[in-house]
């Protein structure tokens, strides 16, 4: 699996769909298409005249776009591997389906050179996931991080299903999130990082062990610490003081947001063999801090706490 970074940066410019936008004059049919077609509106196919309803939807949620080939078996079966991870995330995101043998205004401008190959979008912008066949846990992986992306820039919102249509006629209807979840998620959503960060911290006061509210506490945290830091600069800094905790922090930091976990792990590991006394200690607790940040269930992390039990003893 390509590893791509999904952060604020990284949605601007990445590819132009600008073109795709607008409807266009005439396409071709789109053919029977994977993942169940238009049977609900979480797994939908799309064309070249059609790209534009993608587009508006992923101002309320990320859509995932997989493109395939029908002359290409093995693609369709990827992308309905890939629908039923969409659909198992109950409406918070989208897939959309596209087929390059007849959406070709969408295979030039995304210039295809093979299939599967799946980005995904969020307000608008596209950012590249991976290309080739996926296994569902890596599959499921990328899918969350889009979701850690979305919820940075604001992207919250949830499409209906017929689950819901379901749960509409039952007397009693259990609340999408957590009540300091959702202030958090408008938080960010207004831009306003520290009421974020005041209502995760009101989560784990209520529940020490809600891992989720400890999980976006460390990524709101990441994106205060890092908020208009030239990258270049971060590290031109870095690379001349390398046992410099600070500046070596500020850098990991960095990788994390830009997807560059192992990199960012190996940094701070190598400043805690290179520290002694009190800037070990600080490099060892803002490792821990960016566990949080990745998850504790992220093999990176788990070989990363290996790695750094080495280095301590």
């Amino acid at each position: 699996m390509t590893d791509h970074p999904i952060t604020p940066a990284s949605l601007r410019g990445a590819v132009d769909l600008s073109a795709l936008a607008r409807p266009a004059a005439t396409s071709a049919p789109a053919g029977a298409a994977p993942g169940g077609g238009s049977a609900d509106n979480l797994v939908i196919a799309v064309d070249d005249a059609t790209f534009a309803d993608a587009m508006q939807t992923s101002t309320r949620v990320p859509v995932i776009v997989a493109l395939w080939s029908a002359s290409r078996p093995a693609s369709k079966d990827h992308v309905n591997s890939l629908a039923t991870e969409v659909r198992s995330y109950g409406g918070r995101l989208q897939l959309a389906t596209v087929d390059i043998d007849t959406a070709l205004q969408i295979r030039q401008a995304l210039q295809v050179q093979q299939v599967p190959m799946v980005l995904a979008i969020l307000a608008g912008q596209p950012v590249p996931l991976y290309v080739g066949d996926q296994p569902a846990q890596a599959i499921h992986q990328v899918l969350d991080q889009v979701l850690e992306a979305a919820v940075a820039n604001g992207v919250t919102g949830r499409l209906e299903t017929s689950a819901d249509d379901d749960a509409a006629e039952q007397p009693e209807t259990e609340p999408e999130l957590p009540e300091t979840h959702q202030r958090a998620y408008d938080a960010i959503e207004s831009g306003d990082l520290d009421a974020a960060v005041a209502a995760y911290e009101q989560a784990l006061k209520e529940n020490p062990g809600d891992d989720e509210a400890r999980l976006g506490l460390g990524q709101v945290r990441l994106l205060k610490r890092t908020a208009g830091v030239d990258l270049d600069t971060a590290r031109a800094e870095a690379a001349a003081a390398p046992t410099d905790v600070d500046k070596q922090i500020l850098v990991a930091d960095l990788d994390v947001l830009g997807g560059h976990i192992e990199d960012a792990f190996a940094r701070l590991i190598d400043l805690v063999r290179a520290t002694t006394g009190d800037e070990r200690n600080a490099a060892r607790e803002h490792l821990v801090q960016l566990f949080d940040v990745v998850g504790p269930t992220d093999e990176r992390v788990k070989k990363a706490r290996t790695a750094l039990m080495s280095a301590l003893y």
